[in-house]
C-alpha cells in the first residue's frame, strides 16, 4: 500500500519511518521467519504480500533496519498491530514502545478507533500503551486454517 511519509521521527540515533523504500524485506523474512513464534511457517513471498498489503512502520539506524511493525486496516473503523518485532541488538532502548506508538498514532490520523493485536509474552509492553484484554471476548470469534500443533 502506498504510504504517506507521515513520520520521520529521530530519537537518539535513530530514524523511525513510514516510508516503505526503506524495508529491509530480507530482514524483516529473517526475523520473523526464523526469530519469531508466530510466523516460523511463513515463506518469503507471503511476508513480502502480507506487507504489500498492509501499512508498515519501521525504526532504522542509519541504513541498518532495527525494528518493524505492521498495521493491518481498512483505514476507517478497525486495525490490528501485528508483526511488531525488534533486532536483538536494539531492544531494551524503547524501539518497540516507538513502533507501537507510531502505529497508534497512525490510527489516530485515520479516525481508526479499534485497534486490536495478540501477543504471547509482551503484555506488559502493549499494557503500557492503554491495550487491555478484549472487554467482551465472547464477542470475537476465528476461522484458523493453520496447521494445529
Amino acid at each position: 500500500m502506498t504510504s504517506q511519509n507521515r513520520f520521520g521521527q529521530i530519537r537518539d540515533d535513530l530514524f523511525l519511518s513510514d516510508d516503505e523504500g526503506l524495508l529491509n524485506m530480507e530482514k524483516i523474512y529473517l526475523w520473523l521467519s526464523s526469530e519469531s513464534y508466530w510466523a516460523t511457517d511463513r515463506d518469503r513471498e507471503t511476508i513480502q504480500r502480507s506487507f504489500d498489503f498492509s501499512y508498515p512502520i519501521g525504526v532504522y539506524q542509519g541504513t541498518r533496519q532495527v525494528g518493524v511493525a505492521r498495521i493491518v486496516s481498512d483505514t476507517a473503523t478497525f486495525a490490528w498491530l501485528c508483526d511488531v518485532f525488534v533486532d536483538a541488538d536494539f531492544r531494551g532502548r524503547g524501539v518497540g514502545t516507538w513502533l507501537v506508538e507510531a502505529s497508534l498514532e497512525w490510527a489516530a490520523s485515520n479516525g481508526v478507533k479499534r485497534v486490536i493485536l495478540a501477543t504471547r509474552d509482551a503484555h506488559d509492553v502493549y499494557a503500557r500503551q492503554g491495550f487491555q484484554p478484549l472487554k467482551h471476548p465472547d464477542y470475537w470469534m476465528a476461522l484458523d486454517t493453520r496447521p494445529q500443533a
